[in-house]
């Protein structure tokens, strides 16, 4: 995993939480959100179960002795959610995808990959834009298939492409 820069506020106790006065709490939340994108990105995760989520350097920082709460960190992730940075992923809002960037961003960025490679009007698996050699160094190269399949279902609501199933794959049409 890639080292991140840790904020100042990891290492200041009332970080740890939740703020109640509304201003605080709402820098408190963007600093908290930044940190979980910056923490998933560098490792490429996508994943975070709120169960398990005390067990991790992420939410919990043994140099000062604090821990985030569950529900701090369900409140984050509810946050996040109202900014399609985040989405549970059972009704107990346990597990949630946590996304690096909107699913439109994801969108755009695999249509403006598909362009500026020529690849409008044609068909590609999911497996080619996940795993694919000519996808090596694109920042969607390797990104979690529900992440992907919804990014590339925000496309279709546009109008930019159509997702199709053939035998045992998933694939894409560009337009």
């Amino acid at each position: 995993m890639a080292e991140i820069a840790w904020p100042w506020q990891y290492n200041f106790p009332p970080f740890f939480t939740i703020q109640p006065h509304s201003e605080t709490r709402q820098k408190q939340l963007a600093a908290w959100e930044e940190l979980i994108v910056q923490y998933l990105k560098s490792s490429k995760q996508h994943i975070i179960d709120v169960r398990e989520s005390q067990n991790t350097t992420l939410f919990s920082n043994p140099a000062i002795n604090r821990k985030l709460s569950q529900d701090a960190v369900l409140t984050i992730l509810e946050d996040m959610a109202r900014c399609g940075r985040a989405a549970p992923t059972d009704k107990t809002k346990t597990v949630w995808e946590v996304y690096w960037h909107s699913l439109d961003e994801w969108g755009n960025m695999i249509y403006n990959w598909v362009s500026a490679n020529g690849l409008n009007n044609s068909v590609c698996t999911l497996f080619e834009l996940r795993e694919g050699e000519t996808t090596e160094g694109e920042e969607f190269h390797g990104l979690d298939i529900n992440i992907l399949t919804k990014a590339l279902k925000s496309l279709e609501v546009k109008g930019k492409c159509e997702l199709m199933e053939f035998d045992d794959n998933q694939g894409v049409k560009f337009f």
